[in-house]
């Protein structure tokens, strides 16, 4: 069992900061660091315009949100942040002050890794760098539900993979159709799994648990003791990591301005 508290948090938080922050590299990116945590601007209206990790080493000033809402707001993109619960008290007080509104829930879920055997993965593979575009127009097929996916959603899965900590998996059906993909990271020996999809025809045939099963695979092999993933509470995804032996650590919330 894995109790919650500030210390596990921090180190999740910080894990998962540190792999947003690899799409700083990419042309028309932003990052801010501020009260204990990072912003990152990588586009108006991409999924990975994102704040993570605020207010979990200390309070949140007035002043410090005023400078998230100018850093974002200034690029055009909507005003929103991830809450861990264990952030300090006066940044939920400073958000509501302001008039922020809840609009989402998230679970961290997260496993031990010690003890866990090697799993067999015939349908997943490794994505080399040619797998780019394919790798891109699958799991956004599977994000995005739709068979057409224009400039600006192609862009999502290339920017994730040119990060440069993240490791690509694809997934295929038996006679060799690609079917979804995932990716994974890792950061002080935390292996951040995240970009799960599947496309929504090959969906129930446990090619998620499959592609979960690859990368802690992969996580073992490097050393790491610990595997983290992000869920929509009582999704299909959350009972495929739950059945990979993860547990929800906290759940986090999307305020928005």
């Amino acid at each position: 069992m894995i109790f919650a508290d500030l210390v596990l948090a921090r180190r999740l938080e910080a894990a998962e900061a540190a792999n947003a922050r690899g799409c700083s590299a990419l042309e028309g990116t932003a990052v801010l660091e501020v009260a204990g945590g990072w912003v990152i601007f990588a586009g108006a209206d991409s999924p990975l315009t994102q704040a993570v990790g605020i207010g979990l080493h200390g309070p949140v000033r007035r002043t410090e949100l005023e400078a998230i809402e100018a850093f974002l707001g200034s690029r055009g993109a909507r005003v929103s942040l991830d809450v861990c619960p264990l952030a300090h008290t006066s940044l939920m007080e400073g958000l509501a002050a302001r008039g922020y509104r809840l609009t989402e829930f998230n679970n961290t879920m997260v496993k031990i890794l010690a003890g866990s055997e090697m799993v067999f993965t015939p349908r997943v593979r490794r994505a080399v760098m040619a797998d780019s575009e394919l790798w891109s127009y699958t799991v956004g097929r599977g994000f995005f539900e739709q068979a057409e996916l224009t400039t600006a959603e192609m862009d999502v899965g290339r920017a994730i993979y040119s990060m440069p900590e993240a490791l690509c998996y694809l997934a295929a059906t038996e006679h060799g159709q690609p079917a979804g993909g995932g990716a994974m990271a890792v950061q002080g020996g935390l292996a951040l799994l995240f970009a799960d999809s599947t496309i929504e025809q090959f969906r129930r045939q446990g090619l998620q648990r499959e592609l979960i099963a690859a990368r802690l695979n992969e996580a073992r092999a490097r050393g790491c003791d610990l595997a983290m993933a992000s869920t929509t509470p009582g999704s299909s995804s959350q009972r495929n990591y739950e059945r990979m032996g993860f547990q929800v650590a906290y759940t986090k919330v999307t305020m928005v301005g």
